[in-house]
């Protein structure tokens, strides 16, 4: 009984899902509450107990999706070029493989087409997933320069460098627009080192450039 009581979804988890359903199939506008309580399995008094507003539902289904996308370095800071390339390899590869399974690319898709009436909602995507992953790398970055690993630059311009590079050829837009596949995790390592082996060419401090 508890292990069934566990794994069943609180019913603000069942509003969550039936509301990102209902956007996804039905857009914003048509997406009413009323076809949201149906699917969630509530009464519209429940719906509105737990979420306000439509706009509100909205806006924590791209947040509790955006949170999913964060990779948290837990590693401890490397204490050279070997240890400080795996990371950032790892980090690279498991960022690229979340950002672009297909809920996640939903997610983005449904930011884009409310961006015009709903502009906090990219916000909030934008803060919870893209910056958050970025102040982790930046947060490397800086112990790496400490260390003496990098140097010649800020650890913002580095991860900048470091995203352009993973993220190059407009993969992200183009899998927005279904144009381009996802990567395999295989594909998305090679570009998580390559973007890896870039930056310590560019900004490699005392231990030198990862060679390969």
């Amino acid at each position: 009984m508890g292990i069934m009581a566990e794994n069943t979804p609180s019913m603000r988890e069942r509003i969550l899902e039936a509301a990102f359903t209902a956007f996804m199939r039905h857009g914003y506008s048509g997406a009413s509450t009323a076809r949201i309580a149906r699917l969630a399995q509530v009464s519209k008094r429940d719906l509105y107990a737990h979420f306000g507003t439509k706009q509100a539902m909205l806006s924590h289904c791209v947040i509790e999706r955006a949170r999913r996308m964060q990779h948290p370095l837990t590693l401890p800071a490397p204490t050279d070029t070997k240890g400080l390339y795996d990371t950032l390899s790892g980090y690279g590869t498991a960022v690229l493989v979340e950002v672009t399974r297909p809920e996640v690319q939903a997610t983005y898709r449904l930011a884009i087409l409310e961006a015009e009436n709903a502009r906090e909602v990219g916000l909030a995507l934008d803060q919870h997933g893209r910056a958050e992953n970025t102040a982790a790398l930046i947060g490397l970055l800086t112990a790496a320069r400490d260390r003496g690993l990098v140097a010649g630059g800020e650890p913002a311009e580095m991860a900048d460098l470091f995203q352009s590079i993973l993220t190059g050829q407009g993969i992200m837009v183009r899998i927005l627009m279904r144009v381009a596949a996802a990567p395999t995790e295989a594909e998305a390592r090679q570009r998580a080192e390559m973007a890896a082996r870039a930056l310590l060419r560019v900004y490699g401090g005392a231990g030198g450039a990862v060679q390969g």
